[in-house]
């Protein structure tokens, strides 16, 4: 298993579609939440996408990392069905919050992933809401203003 972490442009042309599929088939199938993936965002400059490699080189994981200014946003944290339960999300957060460093890291977590994000200093800074049908809440872990 290996971790990629690259710029819009660095992706391999494979990698940068099976981090879409994957992304489709949970948000969008999987969840049942038909919303725009595909946002921009991860076109941005400073915009770093953490692939989850396994072997074989196929995606069982993935996250990115935005700019937000002042902050940094992490976001579109996803790991395949077939390779879940075996601690692969925490360690894509783990390689995130070292390419974050000691900057403020914001992201809005699904309700019922409050407590993973709160093993890595995230606090819940506002009111539960609904995205696209999935119930989330905004957190964040303090850190120093900067940029990527």
């Amino acid at each position: 298993m290996r971790v990629l972490v690259a710029g819009f442009d660095e992706l391999p042309a494979r990698t940068a579609y099976d981090v879409w599929r994957l992304r489709q088939q949970v948000f969008v199938v999987e969840q049942d939440c038909p919303y725009p993936d595909l946002d921009g965002r991860d076109l941005e400059d400073p915009t770093r996408h953490l692939v989850l490699l396994d072997d074989e080189d196929v995606v069982i994981g993935t996250l990115r990392v935005l700019d937000d200014g002042g902050w940094s946003r992490i976001g579109r944290v996803v790991v395949a069905p077939a390779a879940r339960g075996r601690g692969l999300a925490a360690a894509m957060m783990d390689e995130a919050m070292a390419l974050c460093g000691d900057r403020e890291v914001r992201l809005d977590a699904q309700t019922g992933l409050t407590a993973f994000y709160e093993g890595y200093g995230f606090v819940v800074t506002g009111p539960e809401f609904d995205e696209d049908g999935v119930m989330h809440v905004p957190m964040a872990r303090g850190g120093r203003p900067s940029t990527l």
